[in-house]
C-alpha cells in the first residue's frame, strides 16, 4: 500500500478508529484466563490537562496489553451530583427549589447526555484504547443500584450510622460536604475587639465573626500565656448578652493571634467544633442550612444572612459602646470547592461512614502499594492523618424522601 504524499488526519484517523472499533481490538476478554489489569476512568468537564493525564493512563494500558494482560479499561461519565446540577442551573437559569424534582432531574440527565456524547467523541478522536462496551454513567440505573446495595451492606456491617451532629454545610448548594470537598481561600477581613467582663477586670477578645456572639459558649487561652493564667477556670460575661461562659486553657489558642483570648462559638470554624467536642460544651444552634441566623438566641439577627447579621450586630455593639477597636486582617477561610462559598458548621441529622477507627489500617494499606512517583505516599499519609471526622455521606432527610420499597428496588 502506497502512503499518501500528504497526511490527512481527518480522513485517516476516522478510518483507523472505525477499524479498531469494528475489530474489537481493545475488547477485554472478561471470561478468559490470566491476569487482569484494570484502569478505572471517570471523566467530567474536559480541558487540555485531561488530554495529557488520560494519555498517560492510556500508555500504561497499551503497555500492559502488549505484555499479555487482559486490560479492563472502561470509561465512566461522572454526571451525578453537584457539578451537573450547578452546570444546569447556570446554563438554563433554573432554580431547583422552584420546580418539581422530577423536572429538574430530567433537565440534568438531558444535559449530561449531551456532554457525554461530546466527551466520548473527543476521547475517540484522541485514540484512547478504551473498551467502550463497558461505558457507564454515575447516574445510570446500574450505578444507583450498586450505590444502594453498598449503603445497605455497610449498614448491615455496622459501618454506617445516623446521628444528629455538626456537619460541614454549603449554604449555596444546600448540602453537607466532606473534608475532601473543601478548599482554602484568603480574604480581607477585620478583627472586631470586644471586652468580656471577669471578676478580675475586662478580658479583651478579637473576633472576625461578631455575628456569632450569641452562640459563644466558652473562652479559650493558651495554658502558657501568663497574661490570662489567673483567669483559667473562672467565668467571663458575654458583652450585651450578660451570659456567663467558662474560661478554659487549651494549646490550640494562639497567643499571637488577636488578643490571645478566643471566644468559642457553635460553630464558627473547625477549631470551635473540636473544642466543643473535647470539653463537652453547651450547644447553641445559630446558623441554619440556608446560611441565615436562626434560633431563639439570634434575637434581632434572626433570618438575616451571615454578612447582613455581621453588619447589624456591629452597628448595635458600636452604638452600645461595646466595640473597643477594629483592625484589618487577612483571613483564611474554608470554602466548598464547587462554588467557593464559605462553609458553615450546622447541626442536622446525617448519615456517616465510620472512617476514624480505620486510620491505622488505611496507613498500612498505603504502605502496601507501590506509588508512582514514590513521594505521593506522603501526600496520602498526610491526608489520612488529617481526617478529623467520619465521612458524612448525606443528610438523613434525603434518604427519608424515598420509601424503603423504592430504595430497595432492583438490588438483586
Amino acid at each position: 500500500m502506497q502512503l499518501e504524499k500528504k497526511y490527512d488526519p481527518q480522513g485517516s484517523e476516522a478510518r483507523i478508529r472505525a477499524e479498531w472499533e469494528d475489530t474489537g481490538i481493545y475488547h477485554c476478554d472478561t471470561a478468559g484466563e490470566g491476569a487482569v489489569f484494570s484502569v478505572d476512568t471517570v471523566s467530567g468537564s474536559l480541558h487540555l490537562g485531561h488530554v495529557y493525564s488520560y494519555s498517560q493512563s492510556d500508555f500504561i494500558a497499551r503497555y500492559r496489553r502488549m505484555r499479555g494482560d487482559r486490560v479492563f479499561y472502561p470509561m465512566g461519565f461522572d454526571d451525578n451530583g453537584l457539578p451537573t446540577e450547578r452546570l444546569v442551573q447556570k446554563e438554563r437559569g433554573l432554580d431547583p427549589s422552584k420546580m418539581a424534582r422530577a423536572d429538574f432531574e430530567a433537565a440534568c440527565k438531558e444535559r449530561a447526555a449531551v456532554y457525554g456524547s461530546a466527551y466520548r467523541e473527543l476521547w475517540q478522536r484522541l485514540g484512547l484504547s478504551v473498551d467502550w462496551r463497558h461505558t457507564y454513567r454515575t447516574i445510570d440505573d446500574r450505578s444507583q443500584r450498586i450505590s444502594q446495595w453498598s449503603f445497605l451492606d455497610l449498614h448491615q456491617k455496622g459501618l454506617v450510622y445516623r446521628s444528629k451532629a455538626p456537619a460541614i454545610w454549603c449554604p449555596e448548594c444546600g448540602t453537607a460536604v466532606a473534608q475532601a470537598d473543601l478548599d482554602e481561600l484568603e480574604r480581607q477581613s477585620e478583627y472586631v475587639f470586644l471586652s468580656f467582663a471577669t471578676e478580675s477586670g475586662p478580658l479583651p477578645i478579637a473576633t472576625t465573626r461578631p455575628e456569632l456572639l450569641p452562640a459563644c459558649v466558652a473562652v479559650f487561652v493558651h495554658p502558657e500565656d501568663g497574661r490570662f493564667r489567673h483567669l483559667v477556670g473562672k467565668q467571663a460575661t458575654v458583652p450585651r448578652l450578660g451570659r456567663q461562659v467558662p474560661i478554659l486553657a487549651d494549646a490550640g489558642a494562639d497567643p499571637e493571634k488577636g488578643t490571645g483570648a478566643v471566644m468559642c462559638c457553635t460553630f464558627g470554624d473547625a477549631a470551635d467544633l473540636d473544642w466543643w467536642r473535647k470539653y463537652g460544651l453547651d450547644l447553641v444552634e445559630i446558623i441554619g442550612r440556608d446560611g441565615r441566623l436562626c434560633g431563639d438566641s439570634a434575637n434581632e439577627l434572626t433570618g438575616l444572612p451571615v454578612i447582613e447579621a455581621r453588619k447589624k450586630i456591629l452597628a448595635v455593639l458600636t452604638e452600645d459602646g461595646l466595640v473597643t477597636g477594629r483592625e484589618p486582617t487577612v483571613q483564611t477561610i474554608r470554602v466548598h470547592e464547587r462554588c467557593d462559598t464559605p462553609v458553615e458548621y450546622v447541626v442536622a441529622d446525617q448519615w456517616f461512614v465510620r472512617v476514624l477507627e480505620f486510620i491505622e489500617p488505611l496507613l498500612e494499606a498505603g504502605e502496601s502499594i507501590r506509588w508512582h512517583p514514590p513521594h505521593m505516599i506522603e501526600v496520602y499519609r498526610q491526608w489520612v492523618l488529617n481526617l478529623k471526622w467520619d465521612w458524612c455521606i448525606l443528610p438523613a432527610a434525603l434518604l427519608r424522601r424515598a420509601p424503603p420499597r423504592v430504595v430497595l428496588r432492583g438490588l438483586w
